[in-house]
């Protein structure tokens, strides 16, 4: 996922009151950033709070004649319940990513399962941030966005006054991604060598 897609469809997936709308509109307006074209849309369940809640973003470098993503490269969950209920139509080859905080049943193998809201209070005092942090782990694990543009996009958005601690947040969001992945080239190495 490296290289830059025609197009790329992002969800991310949680409880209202994650903050995952502001993370899809922050993801968005990165994307613009970058030059690309951008549709981002989002629904909510039943309740406000604590319901399952989605943000879809569909990033191209041409026209987008859909506004929904139907094919998903990039899935973020961040609550069991979003999981259960948006974890559909992702690509054979997308990447999964799991706040394995909230996640208990992670539907595959596959996945990058990182404790976001759990490192994030353990850091920060409270979870209030897992948001960024999750934004910090997708851009690294996937770079869909750059991270100058992601960087821009998050001090343009949040509240005036708390850039820092949210710039913060999404650089722990890479280290996140960057250890998790680490580990599970080692753990796929031990894999191979036990195997031979």
């Amino acid at each position: 996922m490296k290289k830059k897609q025609q197009k790329t469809e992002v969800r991310l997936a949680g409880s209202g009151g994650q903050g995952l709308i502001t993370a899809g509109i922050i993801l968005a307006e990165a994307a613009i950033l970058d030059g690309r074209n951008v549709v981002q849309s989002q629904s909510y369940g039943p309740e406000a709070r604590g319901g399952a809640s989605r943000a879809e973003v569909i990033i191209a470098n041409g026209p987008i004649y859909y506004p929904k993503a139907t094919w998903v490269d990039i899935l973020l969950v961040m609550s069991q319940k979003a999981s259960d209920q948006y974890s559909f139509n992702l690509k054979p080859e997308g990447i999964f990513i799991v706040d394995s905080t909230y996640v208990t049943q992670i539907p595959t193998s596959s996945a990058l399962a990182i404790p976001i809201s759990a490192q994030t209070r353990e850091k920060f005092g409270k979870e209030l941030f897992s948001n960024i942090v999750a934004l910090g782990v997708i851009c690294e694990a996937t770079r869909v966005v750059t991270p100058k543009a992601l960087q821009a996009a998050v001090s343009d958005r949040v509240p005036p006054g708390t850039e820092k601690l949210n710039l913060k947040a999404l650089t722990f969001g890479y280290k996140l991604a960057q250890e998790a992945q680490q580990e599970r080239r080692h753990s796929d190495l031990e894999n191979i060598t036990a195997d031979s």
